[in-house]
């Protein structure tokens, strides 16, 4: 059984999703405001009644996400809702208003494992004082942000997230640059110098030269500079 909070300005909220009612979940209705998402963190599912308020229940939506409410946020619209709802929303699944119980019954149980799935670990790097954030695709050394260009970024996140590992140039342009890069392994020690140059004297050394094979992110933060 699923706890569901239904955002609503109808006087009657059995009319929201009529065949919400035959099923056994726990419904409460609330005012379809912004003071009643906080009261969404205790429910399994967040129904919004989109069906006459259109705005009002993007408005809610976006709101929800704002507030980064990890509740799956459901909406109940009519046909026509049907043909401007999209993305920008921010809604997890959409459900005609006159859906049959079967329907509804699967939306909420789909929706409802979803809330109960852990979030994702952060997407973060941390190792040897550098700090490699791939959701914001921002790269800190001793907590001084580097000003890295975009194949200078993933270069030293694909580096750091294999300490140790011997990566040769061939490789780093196969799985950095990509299999329909057609340029020559010169790239390669071109960023590796630029990288080293941002990181600084005290921080180079991080990535090593294994001589007449390639580069690596030093595991125990010492490693040969030199090209």
């Amino acid at each position: 059984m699923a706890q569901v909070l239904l955002l609503t300005a109808a006087s009657d909220p059995d009319s929201v999703l009529p065949s919400l009612q035959l099923l056994g979940h726990e419904v409460v209705a609330a005012p379809a405001e912004n003071a009643s998402l906080v009261r969404g963190t205790q429910a399994d599912v967040l129904l919004v009644d989109a069906r006459s308020d259109l705005v009002g229940a993007r408005a809610l939506c976006q709101s929800a996400r704002a507030l980064r409410l990890s509740t799956p946020v459901l909406l109940a619209l009519t046909e026509g809702g049907m043909a401007v709802v999209g993305p920008a929303w921010g809604a997890d699944d959409v459900i005609l208003a006159t859906a049959g119980p079967a329907e509804v019954e699967a939306r909420l149980r789909l929706a409802a494992r979803r809330s109960a799935e852990p979030e994702p670990a952060p997407a973060r790097i941390k190792v040897h004082g550098v700090v490699i954030d791939e959701d914001s695709y921002t790269a800190k050394v001793a907590g001084r942000p580097l000003n890295l260009t975009f194949k200078e970024f993933e270069l030293l996140k694909h580096l750091a997230a294999h300490p140790g590992r011997v990566f040769t140039r061939e490789i780093l342009l196969q799985e950095v640059w990509g299999y329909d890069y057609f340029g020559g392994t010169r790239t390669v020690d071109v960023h590796v110098r630029r990288l080293r140059a941002k990181l600084g004297p005290d921080h180079e050394q991080l990535i090593g030269t294994v001589r007449n094979v390639g580069y690596r992110f030093s595991a125990d933060g010492e490693g040969t500079a030199s090209a």
